[in-house]
Formats: structure tokens, sequence, C-alpha cells
């Protein structure tokens, strides 16, 4: 196992075992993440050992992470407990708070648990954006149009995550709600002023993140750049909000990325805006096109920060933890 620091690339795998060309991959310092998606996962104990291989590469450790939200985006499903959309938890808010927010603390341990069992050590979540009512793609993805609830559930998620060992990632950043347009397929634009958006950003002020997601989306009255690519939006969280944790860029496939170019003009972008990781998914072309032409001088303050996202003990048994027993119960009851 080769000593090194976690470079700033979150890179994919092409099925549910890694092959050579993979492996060599992983071993590239600009390297530092393994993003899985449903084409990794074929049972428990497949996942397992491959994030076991995956660790055993690098020292540090690689850093696993996954898109398991709940609903419509949940990356492994047989053998998980599948998690409701969060705008259930929501809905339940709106006639129960007290129950909702022990549900969603619940939730977020059961949801933690079972992945940290397999050896993932974050999920991209929560969805902090308002629920307008105008995007689809963040849709029952969002806990609920107030702030206020939105702080609250995500508030009580996290608090799960963190009670089974796992870090949260805040997205998207300053807010997607208010927009139509999807930015996997195309460029959103936000019009609203930076008043306007005061409700988007209070989950952003009043939670403590441990990372945080900016959108691929371009609020023109603040910058003409998406946030992800922002020094303006990026310097705003860093100095106003006082986020000290990792920065990741949304995917830099996405539709919405490319008003910073290819894919080497999309990275370098997003690093000398302050993103600390940036994931590189469905791409394996771009992937290496970036290993051999992106040169950034590393940062090893941004390294470490990283490496503050893997979780530093084992877990236990999660079938004989009463949190994991109730966040499925809470699971089936909403699903």
């Amino acid at each position: 196992m080769k000593e090194t620091s976690l470079g700033p690339l979150m890179v994919d795998l092409a099925g549910t075992a890694m092959n050579a060309t993979e492996r060599t991959r992983l071993l590239h310092p600009l390297v530092g993440g393994v993003i899985l998606f449903a084409r990794n996962y074929q049972d428990r104990a497949q996942l397992t050992a491959l994030c076991a291989e995956i660790a055993a590469l690098r020292s540090p450790r690689l850093l696993i992470a996954i898109d398991h939200e709940g609903g419509r985006v949940q990356r492994c499903r047989e053998g998980f407990t599948k998690l409701p959309a969060m705008r259930r938890l929501g809905e339940w808010w709106n006639r129960e708070p007290n129950a909702a927010r022990a549900g969603a603390r619940a939730i977020g341990y059961a949801l933690a648990a079972e992945l940290r069992a397999c050896g993932v050590d974050l999920s991209f979540t929560p969805v902090l954006d308002l629920d307008y009512g105008l995007s689809g793609v963040i849709g029952d993805r969002a806990f609920h149009r107030s702030p206020e609830a939105v702080i609250d559930l995500a508030g009580a998620l996290i608090d799960g995550l963190r009670s089974a060992g796992m870090a949260c990632c805040g997205k998207h950043f300053p807010g997607h709600g208010h927009v139509e347009a999807d930015s996997h397929v195309a460029i959103p634009v936000d019009t609203r002023t930076l008043d306007e958006m005061a409700d988007d950003l209070l989950p952003y002020r009043r939670l403590r993140l441990d990372a945080v997601m900016p959108a691929h989306v371009i609020y023109p009255q603040i910058d003409p750049r998406p946030a992800g690519f922002s020094p303006v939006w990026i310097e705003r969280l860093r100095g106003e909000f006082g986020h000290g944790g990792v920065i990741f860029s949304d995917d830099l496939s996405m539709e919405g990325a490319s008003v910073a170019g290819g894919i080497v003009g999309r990275a370098e972008a997003a690093w000398q805006a302050g993103c600390d990781m940036m994931p590189v998914c469905n791409k394996p072309d771009s992937v290496e096109e970036l290993l051999a032409n992106w040169h950034p001088q590393l940062d090893p303050l941004r390294s470490a920060r990283i490496a503050r996202l893997l979780p530093q003990e084992e877990i236990g048994n999660i079938d004989a933890l009463p949190l994991c027993i109730a966040g499925r119960a809470v699971c089936h009851a909403l699903v």
C-alpha cells in the first residue's frame, strides 16, 4: 500500500469488480475518491468485497461515495432498506413535526449504517433545495418548501448519519429548486437576486455541514458562472457562511458544466474557484484525458479536508443496532 495524499478527482468504475485499467487509474495521484452507481452493485457481499479492494489500494484510503438519498435516487436496492423520498418526511412534518424529526434521524442512521457495513464512506445527502414545484430533477428529493422544515428535517437526518459514523454533504448550493431545467442535460439559469434567494440560503447558514456540493446553475444577478465554477459563490460559502468542510463540484460530465469548456477546462475552473474534489462520471475517456493533461498544484490542506470525511471507527452488527431497526421500520411505513 503506497503512502500518498488524496487527489482532487473522484472517478467511477464500469462494473461490479475493478479491472486492471481501473486499478491503475485509482493509483494516480490526482485521484482521491471513487463514486459508485447501481451498475457497481450486485449484492451486499459483492459490494463489501469491492469496497475492501478499493480501500486496500492506498493510504490514506480512497474516499468511497455514492448517491443514496432515498426515493428514486438510491443506488443499492436489493438487500438494502428501501428509503422513502424526502418529501414524505416533509408531509409528515406538516402533521407531526416532532415525530417526523425523530423519523428523519432514524432514517439517516439506517442509511449510513447499511452503507458503512459494506465499506461505503459517504452518501451525497441531504438535498437542501427547496420544493418550489418547479424543478423536475429535484421534485420529491426535496424535503419541503419551507426552509425551517428543511433545516429541521435535514438536521435530524444529519444527526442520524453522524451517529452511524458518516459525514454529510448538503446539495445543491445555493439552491436548484427554483429552475425548471435539469443541469444533467441543460444549463439552468436562475435570474433571482440574492435577496430573493434568502430562503434557499438559510439551510447553508444554519446547518453544520461536513461537505457541500454547489449546483451547475448560473445565477447571473450574482455571477455569470455556474456556482461550482464561481469564486464569488465559493468565497461566500467559506467566508460569510463559515463552511470549513469539503466542497465537491457536481459531476463535471454534466451538461451544466459545459460552459467551462472541455473536461480539462472544467476541472481547472472548479479547482481555481475553490472546489476540493470533482467527480467525473460515466466518461472514462474524460478521466484519462484529465490524468494525462491536467497539472494542478496539489494542496495538502484540501487533501486533509477530504481525508476527514473517512469514517474513523468500525460499525458493529447493524441488525442488532436499535436505531437501525427503528430507521428500517420508519422507511417501511413511508414507502
